[in-house]
C-alpha cells in the first residue's frame, strides 16, 4: 500500500492561500527605504495572500530596484520592473496594467502618503459593481490633508480638479488623485488611447473612456512623505496643462511637438532680448550680436525642452547634459540651414515673403524636433 503523501511545511500555506485578486502598482523614484515597510502595511491591510505588488522603478539612483529584488527573493508577492530611459508616473502605471494577471489593479504612491487600509473598501465597491473606479480622495467629506502641510499644493489641486471635471464630465472630488482602483480589463482596454504623459493617470483614464465611468470617492487622510524623493517638481502645473492639451487636441498636433514649438516661440523672445541687449547696450555690431543671440537662444531652448518637453527623458548627469546640449546645437544648426534654404528657394520662385518665411520656419521646426527626439533625448 502506497503511503499517502503529506504536504510539507512550505506547501501548507500555499494550499490555503487565496487566488490572486488585486495587483498594487507602485511607481517609484528613489523610494528604497519605503518599500519594505509599505509591503508590511499592505499585508496588514489585505492579509497574507490574494494580492501582489508591482514596483515599477524609473532606474532610481538610490538602488530602489535592487531593494525590490531583495524583497522579492523571499516574498513572491513582490515583483519589480526596472525602466531604463523612461520616466513618469502615468507610463509606469500603464506598464503595470499590462504586466499583471490580477483581475483588479490599484495605483498608489510608495511614499506612505496613501493608506493601504483603504484598499479593502475600494476593492469591495468595484467588485460589487457599486463603482467602476474607486478613488481615494483628498477633498471628499471626512478627508484630511493636515499632515501633508502643503497649503500651496492644496490650492493647486483644487484649481486642477475644477478644470479636470470640465474635461472628463465626471463629478468627483479629486480627479487628480494618485490612489485609485479599477478592474484590470477596464484599464487595459483604455491603454491604447492613453497619452502616458506626466503624472495624472486617473485624469487620462477618465477622459479617454467613451462612456463615463462610475466613480466612488473614499475620504483619505493624506499623510506626509515618509522618506525619499517626490515625483512632483516645479513643472507639475505645466505638466497638468500638457495633459489637458493632449486629451483635447493631441490627435491634431502631438503634445510633445506642441511643447517643442512653444519652447521655440519663447526662444525667439530670448533671441531678440539678447540681440538688442548687445546692440543697444553693448554697442556690438549686428553679425556678432546675432551670433551670440542665436547661440544663447539655442542653449535656452535646450534647457527648457529638457525641463519640460522631454521631462520623462530628462538628461540629468553632467555628461548627458553636455553631450545632449552639443547635439541639440548641431541639430538646430542643421534645422536653421534647412529653414533658410527652403524659404529662399520658395521666395525666389515667387512665393510671398511672409508665406515663404513661415514654410521655412515650419520645415526647420519639424527637422529640429525629429533630430532632437532621436539624437538628443532618444540617445543619451
Amino acid at each position: 500500500m502506497t503511503p499517502q503523501t503529506q504536504p510539507d511545511a512550505a506547501s501548507a500555506p500555499l494550499a490555503s492561500a487565496r487566488p490572486l485578486e488585486l495587483a498594487i502598482i507602485l511607481p517609484t523614484l528613489n523610494e528604497r527605504d519605503n518599500l519594505a515597510p509599505l509591503v508590511e502595511r499592505i499585508e496588514g491591510a489585505l492579509g497574507t495572500s490574494g494580492w501582489e505588488v508591482l514596483i515599477v522603478d524609473d532606474n532610481s539612483s538610490d538602488g530602489t530596484s535592487d531593494e525590490a529584488r531583495r524583497i522579492a527573493l523571499t516574498d513572491p508577492r513582490v515583483r519589480v520592473i526596472q525602466r531604463i530611459g523612461r520616466r513618469g508616473l502615468s507610463s509606469a502605471a500603464i506598464e503595470g496594467f499590462c504586466a499583471t494577471a490580477a483581475p483588479y489593479v490599484a495605483v498608489m504612491d510608495a511614499d506612505h502618503q496613501h493608506d493601504p487600509r483603504l484598499l479593502v473598501d475600494m476593492l469591495a465597491a468595484v467588485k460589487s459593481g457599486e463603482a467602476d473606479v474607486a478613488v481615494a480622495s483628498r477633498f471628499a467629506e471626512g478627508a484630511s490633508m493636515e499632515e501633508w502641510g502643503r497649503p500651496d499644493r492644496e490650492k493647486l489641486s483644487s484649481v486642477a480638479n475644477m478644470l479636470a471635471r470640465k474635461l472628463t464630465g465626471v463629478e468627483l472630488s479629486d480627479p487628480m488623485s494618485g490612489f485609485f482602483l479599477l478592474p484590470s480589463a477596464t484599464a487595459r482596454a483604455l491603454v491604447p488611447g492613453l497619452s502616458g504623459i506626466g503624472f495624472k493617470i486617473l485624469l487620462d483614464l477618465l477622459a479617454t473612456s467613451e462612456t463615463p465611468l462610475k466613480v466612488k470617492d473614499f475620504p483619505m487622510n493624506f499623510s506626509a512623505r515618509r522618506s525619499g524623493e517626490s515625483k512632483l517638481d516645479r513643472a507639475i502645473a505645466l505638466d497638468f496643462l500638457a495633459g489637458l492639451y493632449d486629451k483635447s487636441f493631441g490627435r491634431v498636433i502631438p503634445t510633445r511637438f506642441a511643447l517643442f514649438g512653444t519652447v521655440g516661440v519663447i526662444g525667439i523672445g530670448v533671441h531678440m532680448a539678447i540681440l538688442y541687449a548687445f546692440l543697444l547696450l553693448g554697442g556690438a555690431d549686428f553679425s556678432w550680436s546675432q551670433a551670440v543671440a542665436t547661440f544663447g537662444a539655442m542653449s535656452f531652448n535646450f534647457w527648457l525642452n529638457n525641463f519640460l518637453t522631454y521631462r520623462d527623458k530628462r538628461l540629468s548627469t553632467p555628461k548627458g547634459i553636455f553631450w545632449g546640449w552639443a547635439s541639440f546645437i548641431v541639430a538646430c544648426s542643421i534645422g536653421a540651414f534647412a529653414n533658410v534654404a527652403v524659404a529662399t528657394t520658395l521666395h525666389d520662385r515667387g512665393l510671398h515673403t511672409m508665406a515663404a518665411a513661415l514654410v521655412g520656419i515650419g520645415i526647420g521646426s519639424v527637422w529640429n524636433y525629429a533630430l532632437s527626439s532621436r539624437f538628443v533625448w532618444g540617445r543619451y
